[in-house]
């Protein structure tokens, strides 16, 4: 595996007049990654991806694509990634097959073409459409088409795969075969860039995420260093203030009734403040879940949740 990043960005940028609709963003996606990309609607990321593939050209900064200047080096780098950006377009009075065939057909390869026929036949199958299925692409339904561009992304079996909400229309049992097979095609190798809102999608598949909140990347992190523990005791009490005069400096912030503690006996902890008097109604291990990452880093006041409670008497 390559220590060269997949995808590397330097101060990209993308104005529309006075919008800025991407700012100065530095993105990097290690070989080997499922790198979950993050953001509300109008957050600038279908704008970010089109300027990865070269479909939108940069105001400013610089694009890598497996390590190669973007747009420059398009021709090179394209027929290596595999794409689906805002809904896959398809010729709707032809199957998805024949779809497929001439998508085949225009690319490099030159291979037979039984053998052109059965990697139709294999991408059909890996993303749940029958190959043998005659109907025009006009009947099929929202979810019968984004599979479909799911195949044409995996025809040239690609280095790179690069989807934008590609579980879009898709029913739970689909949203889990789909995700499935992206993690089966990265245990193989291939590098997946997945720009989607659904955070838990990005929760359950993804290695590295990185936040667009307004244009800017405000967040890019390992998964697993983000939803590590805190260290820190969440404490309700209706003594709060009563119980942030008694802990002091262990107090590291107070919302309400609840108390964030720096502390390493939640037991011994819970013992302190009853026996000062502090009545406590719940006390347990503060955790953060990706929600709470994504709109901390947003700068969102997050909605009242109930932290997971220890029941000490």
């Amino acid at each position: 595996m390559s220590d060269q990043p997949v995808i590397r960005t330097r101060a990209l940028t993308k104005r529309y007049g006075e919008l800025r609709a991407v700012d100065a963003v530095d993105l990097e996606v290690a070989e080997g990654d499922v790198y979950g990309f993050l953001g509300a609607n109008g957050s600038g990321k279908t704008t970010t991806v089109r300027m990865l593939l070269g479909l939108v050209l940069p105001t400013g900064g610089e694009v890598e694509v497996l390590g190669l200047p973007m747009p420059e080096a398009r021709s090179t780098v394209l027929p290596q990634v595999g794409a689906l950006v805002e809904g896959p377009g398809a010729y709707d009075h032809l199957s998805g097959r024949l779809n497929l065939s001439l998508l085949d057909a225009a690319g490099p390869d030159a291979l037979p073409r039984a053998q052109r026929r059965r990697r139709i036949d294999e991408v059909l199958e890996q993303v749940g459409l029958d190959p043998g299925d005659r109907r025009p692409v006009k009947a099929y339904s929202l979810g019968m088409r984004q599979r479909l561009g799911l195949a044409s992304a995996l025809m040239r079996r690609p280095r790179l795969l690069v989807l934008d909400e590609p579980t879009n229309g898709l029913d739970p049992q689909g949203i889990s075969e789909i995700r499935t097979l992206l993690l089966a095609l990265n245990a193989a190798g291939t590098t997946i860039f997945l720009s989607s809102h659904l955070l838990a999608e990005i929760e359950q598949m993804c290695t590295t995420v990185g936040v667009l909140d307004r244009g800017r990347l405000v967040l890019q992190e390992r998964l697993d260093t983000l939803l590590r523990p805190t260290g820190l005791v969440a404490v309700h009490s209706p003594d709060a203030r009563a119980a942030t005069m008694l802990l002091g400096d262990a107090v590291v912030d107070v919302d309400g009734e609840r108390l964030l503690v720096r502390a390493d006996d939640a037991a011994g902890l819970n013992r302190h403040l009853v026996g000062a008097g502090v009545r406590v109604a719940r006390l347990g291990p503060y955790e953060r879940d990706l929600e709470q990452v994504v709109l901390e880093a947003s700068h969102v006041e997050p909605a009242p949740r109930r932290d997971r409670v220890e029941v000490l008497t």
